[in-house]
This record gives structure tokens, C-alpha cells and sequence, in this order.
């Protein structure tokens, strides 16, 4: 297999943090007007508190940085404490100097979701395309919140959240009723249109769709199987992340 993957293998979370971090460094600091990507969920948190650190330090310049979020759920109100617009504020953009009028984000409040979509897709198209996209991993597989499906999807899209996913989430709500039941998210085009591509995952519950990923087949069932096609895809694991995949690669 002619494996178009870089795969970095850390020891723990602080590596991991530093490594992802410094990655993201190495973009701004090779285009300071990078369209990055950005994702959330628990693997970002910690990689957003070292480049809030590295910004503080003077090593890193969001000044000229445009960012667009990979989803929102729907509906949610922007001021709830769970929605993607208070994650991106508390975890990363109310601590560095990004101009927010450069920041974007799905509205989970759109009266008319489609309409969004439609209108989020064109901001993305107007920026250039994403230069660096950030990814977290579903533990079904899903990369945003393309769930597994018959097929890849396209553009920015309106979804219904797999009953996995809304398990998964409901860590973050007060009960699992309260988790939004759909989404709006980048489709697999738009990701895979992107430049370049940092994979994220941690934690031994991420060991088996980490293989499947990486090592699978390509398909819709497992949608971040299709990033095995993208020219150039970086994947950051932690040990127990990376469990399932040692035996397969050479470069650990």
C-alpha cells in the first residue's frame, strides 16, 4: 500500500497538546493569512490552551488568521454554555488576538438551516478554501458530524446526529435529552478540498476506528476513511490511540 499518511505517535497528553499546537504554529507562521479549520469536542481543548500559551509568549500571531468551524448543533442559542460559539470563545478566540469578524461558525439559531448551509459554503468558497483543517474523530467514525451514511456528502449540509454520537456528546450536556438531535457541519468535499489536513485522536477508545480509518476500507460507513486519499494528512495519536495501528506502520 503506497500510505500517504504522516503518523506521529506521542506519550502522553502534554506531548500530544505541544505537538498539535506546533503544527498549527508552523502554518501561521508560513502564512500568516491562513483559512484554517477548526474543530471541537474534548481532543482540541488542551491544544487550544498551548497555542493561548504560545500567543501569550509572543510565538504565535492570530492577528491576520481566518478561522471556520467545522459545525454546530441544531438548534442551540450562541450565549448556551454548550454550543460551539461559547466553546471557541472560552477555549481559544477571547484569549488571542484573532479579529472575531474573521471567525466563523454555522448559526445553530438560523431560521432556515438549508439556507445556512447554503450561505456558510460560499463564505468558505469566498475565503479560498480551507489552507489547514483541524480534525477530531468520532468513535463511529465520523469526521465533523458526517455520520456514517450510504455516501459521502458533499457541501455544508443539514444532518441528523447518529444515536452513537448523541451518546458520545452527552457527557457535556446535563442529561442525553438535552443534546441537540442535529447538526449543521462542512460536508466531506469541503474537507477534503482543504490544503492540508491535521488528524487528532486520544485515548484508547479510539484505538479500533483509528484502524478502520487509516487501514481500512474507503468508505461512507466510516467517513474519515476518505481522508487515506487526501495528499497531505498528518495524524497525531496518543498511545492508546494509536494501540491497533503500531504493528501496521514503519515510522514509530
Amino acid at each position: 500500500m503506497n500510505y500517504k499518511l504522516t503518523i506521529k505517535i506521542v506519550k502522553d497528553a502534554a506531548e500530544f497538546n505541544k505537538t498539535c499546537a506546533e503544527k498549527i504554529k508552523e502554518q501561521i507562521a508560513k502564512n500568516p493569512q491562513s483559512v484554517l479549520g477548526l474543530a471541537t469536542g474534548g481532543t482540541p481543548v488542551g491544544v487550544y490552551k498551548e497555542l493561548v500559551s504560545m500567543h501569550k509568549a509572543g510565538a504565535v500571531d492570530f492577528g491576520g488568521i481566518k478561522t471556520f468551524n467545522l459545525d454546530e448543533y441544531y438548534p442551540i442559542e450562541k450565549g448556551n454554555s454548550q454550543s460551539y460559539y461559547t466553546y471557541m470563545g472560552e477555549n481559544l478566540f477571547d484569549h488571542v488576538n484573532i479579529n472575531k469578524a474573521n471567525t466563523n461558525i454555522p448559526s445553530g439559531e438560523a431560521k432556515d438551516p438549508q439556507a445556512e448551509c447554503d450561505a456558510y459554503e460560499e463564505k468558505i468558497t469566498k475565503a479560498g478554501g480551507i489552507d489547514y483543517q483541524i480534525l477530531g474523530i468520532g468513535s463511529n467514525g465520523h469526521i465533523g458530524f458526517n455520520e456514517p451514511d450510504d455516501f459521502f456528502p458533499d457541501r455544508t449540509h443539514f444532518v441528523d446526529l447518529n444515536q452513537k454520537t448523541i451518546e458520545d456528546n452527552a457527557r457535556y450536556f446535563d442529561s442525553i435529552d438535552d443534546v441537540p438531535k442535529k447538526a449543521i457541519t462542512m460536508g466531506i468535499k469541503t474537507i477534503m478540498g482543504a490544503k492540508k489536513i491535521l488528524l487528532m485522536a486520544t485515548g484508547a477508545g479510539k484505538a479500533g476506528i483509528i484502524k478502520e480509518a487509516l487501514f481500512g476500507n474507503i468508505t461512507p460507513k466510516v467517513p474519515a476513511s476518505i481522508l487515506q486519499l487526501h495528499s497531505d494528512v498528518t495524524v497525531v495519536l496518543d498511545e492508546a490511540a494509536a494501540a491497533e495501528i503500531k504493528s501496521s506502520i514503519s515510522n514509530v
